[in-house]
């Protein structure tokens, strides 16, 4: 998946490319936007409420459009919506009342510098980033050294770790990566022959589910860490992070009470996401296989939810 503030532009879609919403007036309408991780959480979020009964349509709606969809009521739920991709009409619409934010989904998402395990050998005091201004030469390369070599975002999807690295005058390069695959190719090539490499990357992803990684460790921030500005060595937040919420338009309790203490209730967490997400992304499987697979696996977690359904029919 790749991170929600990434595919902004790509979902920057005026609110009318929406396709017409002309199917059945009963059914629960669920978004469908650019990344996997959400196909998956629609899907199940779906899947769960046809259990308890009720009818889905699955709509393909932009990350930033389908807010002003949700708040007409033409699209009820979105389980996965990630905070710092929310555009304009999102936080108008919630305190109007028009989206109501039911809670978090579960997953926890993070963005910052990964690097395999067997690094901590190579530099001592790891994950710290303290650690990385007194062993920088264990991530140098051939072009950066004596310095620290630092994959981060391809160059279009912006310069966080750039910045942060000139503000808190750490000794490591930063190079972009190519693209996301370009970046898990390189990433892959060095863990199997335990080479150095440190990079920046998100979570949930498959990467997550077939490789072990440690994150950096920053200071901790007095509040949001404010990442474009004021860091520097021993007051270094890193970088903001986002949260997850499970949102529903403001009808939707009143029209489908029993689905919404489902939705309530629902959560996924990080390793079920990453799971899927690699039988989908590096697999080459269905998500709607995928998925179904998933239910027929886990009963045990998702039944209570669909009972709480039906209880509150």
């Amino acid at each position: 998946m790749k991170f929600k503030s990434l595919v902004v532009a790509s979902s920057l879609l005026v609110a009318s490319s929406l396709p017409a919403i002309t199917q059945a007036a009963d059914a629960i309408k669920i978004p469908i936007n650019e990344w996997t991780g959400q196909h998956i959480s629609a899907h199940i979020t779906g899947s769960l409420f046809k259990k308890a009964g009720y009818d889905v349509e699955y709509i393909t709606a932009g990350a930033v459009p389908q807010f002003a969809a949700i708040a007409q009521g033409d699209l009820h739920v979105q389980p996965e919506t990630w905070t710092n991709n929310v555009g304009d009409i999102y936080p108008k619409a919630v305190a109007k009342g028009d989206i109501v934010v039911t809670g978090a989904l579960g997953l926890e998402p993070r963005e910052s510098w990964i690097f395999p395990p067997y690094m901590k050998e190579k530099c001592p005091g790891l994950p710290s980033y303290q650690a990385l201004y007194d062993c920088a030469q264990a991530f140098a390369a051939s072009d950066t050294f004596p310095n620290g070599r630092l994959i981060t975002y391809p160059a279009d999807w912006g310069t966080r770790s750039k910045d942060v690295v000139a503000q808190i005058g750490i000794p490591f390069q930063p190079v972009a990566g190519g693209s996301e695959g370009a970046m898990i190719a390189e990433v892959k090539s060095a863990y199997a022959s335990k080479q150095p490499i440190l990079m920046m990357f998100w979570q949930p992803h498959w990467l997550f589910a077939e490789y072990d990684f440690d994150w950096i460790e920053w200071d901790k921030a007095q509040g949001e860490c404010v990442e474009e500005s004021g860091q520097k060595r021993g007051k270094a937040c890193g970088f903001q992070q986002a949260s997850i919420d499970k949102i529903q338009s403001k009808d939707f309790a009143s029209k489908w009470p029993g689905a919404a203490k489902l939705y309530e209730v629902m959560s996924i967490d990080n390793t079920t996401q990453n799971a899927l997400m690699l039988e989908i992304d590096n697999k080459g499987r269905k998500v709607e296989e995928v998925v179904a697979e998933w239910i027929a696996a886990n009963e045990a977690t998702w039944s209570p939810w669909v009972k709480a359904a039906k209880a509150a029919q």
